[in-house]
């Protein structure tokens, strides 16, 4: 008899599904909400209204892709954090719905445990142990993989992440949101021609406040000399701005990868998406021998099939919660 997971992934403004059948992915279905462009970024009432809507169609149709029963489903795997709580406890709420109605187990899953493991959800798969350099508006950490469930974070930000780097020098340059794609479309036409001071921290950890400060006083000076400074030169800037947050990240994944003498590496979440990070990988990874992994872009952003990857793992290991359960906003590794 198959083992089958359904997986929700509710911990932002992305409502996703998956259905995965004994460590393969069947199906994974993603309803994205375009109502916080007007605001600039994620509005969380709005999110979890709008994850009310979107929950049960988005489970209908993760089913029927799948083209399995409920009544075939083995547990139910959720994302209970970390995240925005309102987000959160629409998933958490309709997972411990499903599952009483069902009576079948309940497996709680970290959102940024789950990055790591989404490179799980299709081949090339790392090897152990493994580097994972996580990125995302939320976070950006270097991420030591020794198995599937056991992981140790050797650096973390210490202040904002590499996607709110991004998301606020959108801000700035009066793109919409979210600003990191648009960034990294404009830079693919631009040259990195502008620096701007990059942290240097002891051991592994990042740091982004002060490249952010950084580019807004840039902008402030060149736009009191040239008003339209940033229509004229948008493209170089996203160039110059995309580098600086690449070579940040670099240079600490560089360092991890020297102190331990890992050379299976991977990088997971939102950010990973970013061109230039996934050619830069490349490139080191040829220079520097290393074995690299890219996934693909579906399994970068919010999703559920890198729940179900994470509660598949739990589910051999019968790590199971009961009813009693309530999401969490913060949550480490």
């Amino acid at each position: 008899m198959k083992t089958i997971i359904l997986a929700i992934e509710s911990s932002c403004d992305d409502t996703s599904a998956s259905i995965l059948a004994d460590g393969v992915i069947l199906s994974n279905v993603t309803a994205n909400q375009d109502a916080h462009k007007e605001y600039g970024g994620v509005v969380p009432e709005v999110a979890s209204r709008a994850h009310q809507q979107n929950i049960v169609p988005v489970v209908d149709v993760a089913i029927q892709k799948a083209g399995i029963a409920k009544s075939d489903i083995s547990a139910i795997a959720f994302t209970r954090g970390p995240g925005l709580i309102g987000s959160l406890l629409v998933g958490v709420s309709f997972a411990k719905a499903f599952a009483l109605s069902l009576d079948i187990p309940m497996i709680e899953v970290n959102h940024m445990q789950a990055h790591v493991l989404a490179h799980f959800a299709e081949d090339p798969k790392p090897n152990f142990p493994f580097l994972c350099l996580t990125v995302s508006g939320g976070h950006t950490q270097i991420v030591k993989v020794t198995d599937y469930l056991e992981m140790e974070v050797l650096g973390n930000t210490i202040d904002d992440a590499a996607g709110e780097a991004f998301d606020k020098t959108g801000k700035l340059l009066n793109l919409e949101y979210p600003a990191g794609p648009i960034i990294d479309k404009l830079a693919q036409k631009g040259e990195a021609k502008f620096t701007f001071a990059e942290p240097n921290l002891p051991e592994l950890d990042f740091s982004f406040s002060g490249l952010k400060t950084s580019i807004y006083y840039f902008l402030k000076k060149e736009i009191k000399t040239n008003p339209n400074f940033i229509d004229e030169n948008i493209n170089d800037i996203c160039a110059s701005v995309q580098k600086a947050i690449i070579n940040s990240l670099m240079i600490k994944l560089i360092q991890a990868t020297e102190e331990t003498g890992i050379k299976e590496i991977a990088i997971a979440g939102g950010v990973s998406a970013n061109s230039g990070l996934r050619k830069e990988i490349q490139i080191e990874g040829e220079k520097r021998n290393w074995n690299t992994y890219v996934p693909r872009i579906e399994f970068c952003t919010d999703n559920a099939a890198m729940i179900a990857v994470t509660g598949y793992r739990k589910f051999l290991n019968k790590e199971f919660v009961d009813q009693s359960i309530t999401p969490v906003a913060r949550w480490k590794i």
